[in-house]
């Protein structure tokens, strides 16, 4: 009897690990049921043995450091100033670039965007989901008459035939959308598999180390919000940027998960229109209501994402509990962090809000974490419990302890600069955060506090 040459192994979806046989729980990231069987790759492999112009590939000598010429390769500059901002100041010739987000939150109308405005580069734009017809349809409505560019579309799932496309055109990019559904004819497994994600991911990062063009794979995410497939595949790629943000308002955040030629704190801030994405380049007027009428429970804090302040708007809403259990709803924060707030309110305050129902909302449908939201959070609840305003032209910056002292928070200069440049007249920041820094060039007024009671004594008297 003639022995089976199809073997397989066990690959974990979270990680990538492998196993010669099913295990309950991954030893290499400790998640549980997460193994399934797949076909081993063979050894000829596509790319395992020939280079990007399809030659056989000669075995790779070890070269002494000094003797490698330093080269500083200039970055392509892409036509959205943020996408360039999060990259770090462009693209860099021979890298290769993962962008991932939910289903319809913009990916690929991002990418498509800055290729139609590239003159001077060919791209190739491979598609796995689309027809010709729906993608001039898309680039009709983003870029409408104007489209004098060097893009060529390829709507193609095999790995040998996009490579073959791309030994002939020899292009300047090479755009992938999505990774998920490309998949190579030496595997037996289907697309979007482990294997197939790992091997065709490999590929192409071969090709753009080899040929020194940039690669650019747009991938989804899973329902646990990673994407898609072993985490292996952020490891092959060169950067990792993530777009996100909610499909009900108009913002979508661009953040740098993984950039191995840039700072990973960088965002980008874009508008969804009708004809596409709009850069957002001053976040802070776009994020505060416009209204001019005092209303209590909304306050003004000034928070930094990544390297960027911008000023948002908090609303509360504290009410008497009309059933039995008292509500906490949270939109946009950590809901555990603001019932560690309401409790440092009732215990160092005096505030009985056990049985009152508090809603929180931070407007513009924007996810932030950063700690000094604290104080302008329980300024909000405060103002809606006694049901008194605070001034329009009074913005709020501290992290609150469980002690109920105002901490000191990082970057205090940049976040009273952006509050001063927006015509703020005083922003409360906690005492001693400002200690070795000059006061001369602060137009603003500030208001140290050094405990909860302190400011909630400012606010009201």
């Amino acid at each position: 009897m003639a022995k089976n040459s199809n073997k397989t192994v066990y690959f974990c979806k979270n990680c990538g690990a492998e196993s010669p046989k099913w295990v309950g729980r991954c030893p290499a990231c400790g998640e549980w049921n997460t193994y399934i069987e797949e076909p081993v790759a063979p050894k000829n492999a596509h790319g395992a043995k020939y280079g990007a112009d399809g030659t056989p590939r000669e075995a790779a000598r070890p070269v002494k450091i000094s003797q490698i010429k330093a080269e500083e390769l200039p970055r392509i500059k892409l036509p959205s100033g943020e996408l360039n901002r999060v990259l770090g100041g462009g693209l860099v010739p021979g890298s290769i670039v993962l962008i991932g987000g939910e289903p319809g939150i913009g990916k690929s109308t991002l990418v498509l965007q800055n290729v139609l405005r590239i003159r001077s580069r060919r791209v190739l734009y491979v598609s796995g989901e689309e027809s010709p017809a729906q993608l001039r349809m898309r680039a009709d409505r983003i870029a409408g008459s104007h489209m004098d560019c060097e893009c060529y579309l390829l709507c193609e799932t095999s790995l040998e035939s996009i490579f073959a496309s791309m030994r002939a055109d020899k292009p300047d990019l090479v755009i992938v959308d999505s990774i998920q559904t490309i998949a190579s004819d030496e595997l037996e497994s289907a697309a979007g598999t482990v294997s197939q994600v790992r091997e065709c991911a490999a590929a192409f990062q071969r090709y753009a180390k080899e040929t020194n063009t940039p690669v650019i794979l747009i991938g989804h995410i899973n329902k646990e919000g990673s994407i898609a497939g072993p985490k292996v595949l952020e490891h092959i790629v060169d950067a990792v940027l993530q777009f996100e943000g909610d499909r009900n308002y108009m913002y979508r955040i661009l953040r740098s998960i993984k950039n191995r030629f840039g700072n990973t704190s960088e965002i980008g801030i874009y508008e969804m229109k009708e004809d596409g994405l709009r850069e957002v380049t001053n976040p802070s007027e776009m994020l505060l209501s416009q209204s001019d009428e005092p209303l209590s429970g909304s306050t003004i804090g000034v928070t930094i994402d990544g390297t960027r302040p911008f000023l948002i708007e908090v609303q509360a809403l504290v009410s008497t509990a009309a059933y039995g259990t008292a509500q906490r709803s949270v939109t946009g924060f950590d809901p555990r962090r603001m019932n560690m707030l309401l409790a440092v309110l009732e215990k160092r305050v005096g505030f009985k809000l056990a049985q009152k129902d508090v809603f929180l909302n931070i407007a513009g449908g924007i996810k932030v974490n950063d700690p000094a939201m604290d104080l302008p959070i329980i300024c909000a609840i405060l103002s809606s419990n006694v049901d008194m305003t605070i001034n329009r032209q009074v913005c709020f910056s501290g992290e609150v302890g469980l002690s109920g002292e105002i901490r000191q928070v990082t970057r205090i200069e940049q976040r009273i600069g952006e509050a001063q440049k927006l015509g703020f007249e005083t922003i409360v920041i906690p005492k001693h955060n400002l200690k070795g820094i000059k006061r001369d060039g602060f137009t603003i007024r500030l208001v140290e506090v050094g405990k909860v009671e302190e400011t909630f004594r400012f606010l009201f008297g």
